[in-house]
């Protein structure tokens, strides 16, 4: 399968982002742990990527609260179903990694889903940043747990709450959140 890659800027750093033909497979952060070496042509024209640069555009500038991409990542039945589970994380909100694990009916498998979700080849529009430790303590994130951070908080105003409030402000939102775990 042919691969294209364009880089675009943003305020977390330079993200690289790759598409097959028709759909986004992947975006890495820089210095992304575990990021796979990929080999793909230069698809600064490629549509997909385009759009994905438009979307996350909008979405930093604080005017996108979901992504409306064709996504393509290679991975597991089980990752799959965890990065599916992710997208249904609304903005500003948190689960833990049991949450998650209990609303993919795998009570008992928060490992595995903390696994998955750290081989997320999607940053930022498969949010696995929304996802932190049982006690909402912010744990690791293949960008860096600045960048995860910053992206909550940048959430967190996007929804109109203060970062300043910490994130125990969003204890109540996961609470709160239809279907949240």
């Amino acid at each position: 399968m042919k691969l294209y890659t364009t880089t675009s800027k943003s305020p977390v750093g330079p993200l690289r982002l790759y598409a097959n033909e028709g759909a986004l497979t992947a975006i890495y952060l820089e210095n992304h742990k575990r990021a796979p070496v990929l080999v793909a042509s230069e698809g600064d024209g490629h549509p997909v990527l385009r759009e994905a640069q438009r979307q996350l555009e909008e979405y930093f500038a604080g005017g996108r609260v979901s992504f409306d991409l064709p996504l393509e990542p290679v991975g597991t039945p089980f990752q799959h179903m965890v990065w599916k589970a992710l997208r249904e994380i609304p903005l500003g909100v948190t689960w833990s990694y049991a949450g998650l694990a209990r609303h993919i009916g795998r009570e008992g498998a928060s490992r595995a889903v903390g696994s998955a979700n750290a081989r997320n080849p999607l940053s930022i529009v498969v949010p696995c940043h929304r996802v932190v430790g049982t006690s909402g303590k912010l744990t690791g994130y293949a960008g860096g747990v600045p960048t995860k951070q910053w992206l909550l908080e940048h959430e967190q105003r996007m929804r109109g709450h203060s970062p300043s409030a910490g994130f125990d402000a969003l204890s109540s939102d996961r609470r709160s959140a239809p279907g949240a775990p």
